[in-house]
């Protein structure tokens, strides 16, 4: 059950990460930089703890998943990016497909 706490640090990391990138202008505003990679470290970090206890493919799929998710409707309402239909197709497969790796993955 740690595991999951560690995996959802994770994902948190990397949110934090990805929208401290979009900030940082491609590394010329410093704070923004230094933030990314302190994010991104902590992210790393929490996900191979997470890996202790929690198989690779779930891990992943989740960590990838849901930082997809929610990576994008962070970028449509703070940063106010379009999103169309074909996007939204796409991330709704990979909603179902981490789903079925979770209901009937290797684990179970």
């Amino acid at each position: 059950m740690m595991g999951y706490l560690f995996l959802t640090l994770a994902i948190l990391g990397e949110l934090v990460g990805t929208n401290l990138l979009k900030a940082s202008v491609g590394f010329t505003v410093l704070w923004p930089t230094i933030g990314a990679l302190g994010a991104y470290g902590a992210c790393f970090y929490f996900l191979a703890i997470a890996m202790k206890s929690v198989n690779l493919n779930v891990a992943y799929a989740l960590w990838a998943g849901l930082g997809i998710v929610l990576t994008t409707v962070i970028a449509v309402i703070v940063w106010k990016e379009p999103i169309n239909f074909a996007s939204l197709l796409g991330i709704g497969l990979i909603v179902l497909g981490v789903v079925v790796l979770n209901l009937y993955g290797a684990s179970h």
